[in-house]
């Protein structure tokens, strides 16, 4: 199975990114993660949706095609998504717009949030209420918050709170472990044809 990670800061080397990285490692000591697709908002590559999308505008094709096939390619999805003002960011928000051609349909996504303090639980609230409606992603009951995100998941473990790390890597690893479950049962049901039905193309 291919899992991709969506790492949702608009910052280059964010704290976002760091926490992705370890991800990305204990997903590649997951045996039936057979690879991984890594997508990093850093920096903001994505322009802001417009109307192209929907004509195949062939500058979107072509700045949006090879994200689109990766993205169709994986099996499920980690979203790690920063707090910004109690909010997920607005990159993250416009990816979500971006995928339109039912790229994350039907597969299941655990959601990080990272929060430089005591906050991160509103972007999973916030992402669970509204990302899936024309995307039908489908999140799983699992999530994990990782706070005071400078204190963990570095790559030198002497910087690391050593109570926290066990702790978060644990229940990452847990979560992980879950998704992966997810994503090898609902392989199966998206073949299913009753999921899909062109007269309701989006979520109501």
């Amino acid at each position: 199975m291919k899992i991709g990670i969506v790492i949702g800061s608009h910052r280059p080397g964010s704290q976002s990114a760091k926490v992705a990285n370890a991800v990305q490692q204990r997903l590649d000591a997951i045996a039936e993660c057979e690879s991984v697709y890594v997508l990093d908002l850093g920096g903001n590559p994505l322009p802001l949706w417009d109307e192209g999308m929907w004509s195949d505008d062939p500058d979107w094709q072509a700045l949006f095609g090879p994200v689109s096939a990766e993205l169709a390619a994986c099996d499920g999805f980690v979203v790690v998504s920063p707090e910004w003002s109690g909010m997920a960011p607005a990159g993250l928000k416009n990816f979500f717009l971006l995928c339109g051609k039912g790229e994350l349909a039907h597969k299941p996504a655990y959601l990080i949030g990272v929060s430089a303090s005591e906050g991160g639980a509103y972007p999973i609230a916030e992402l669970r209420m509204s990302s899936y409606k024309n995307t039908r992603l489908c999140y799983i009951p699992e999530h994990l918050i990782v706070r005071r995100v400078e204190k963990v998941f570095n790559a030198d473990a002497d910087s690391n709170d050593p109570r926290a790390q066990k702790y978060l890597g644990e229940r990452l690893d847990f979560g992980l472990q879950n998704l992966c479950a997810y994503a090898s049962a609902l392989g199966a049901m998206r073949q299913n044809t009753v999921l899909e039905d062109s007269r309701f193309p989006h979520g109501m």
